[in-house]
């Protein structure tokens, strides 16, 4: 269990570090546009996000 875990949380950290590395600019303009939302947006966007991968878990095991 623990090393699935971590295989999970390498691939989180590389998916995560492959748009500022490709385009900082973008990347930058998003996380500003996002910075500038209201909590309840950000909190929707994480709650879409999080049923997402509870789906795609679902679909995939």
């Amino acid at each position: 269990m623990a090393a699935s875990l971590m295989t999970a949380f390498a691939l989180m950290l590389i998916i995560e570090g492959i748009l500022p590395f490709v385009a900082p600019a973008a990347w930058r303009e998003t996380f500003l546009r996002l910075a500038s939302m209201a909590d309840g947006q950000i909190r929707f966007i994480g709650l879409t996000s999080m049923l997402a991968g509870v789906v795609l878990l679902f679909i995939f095991n």
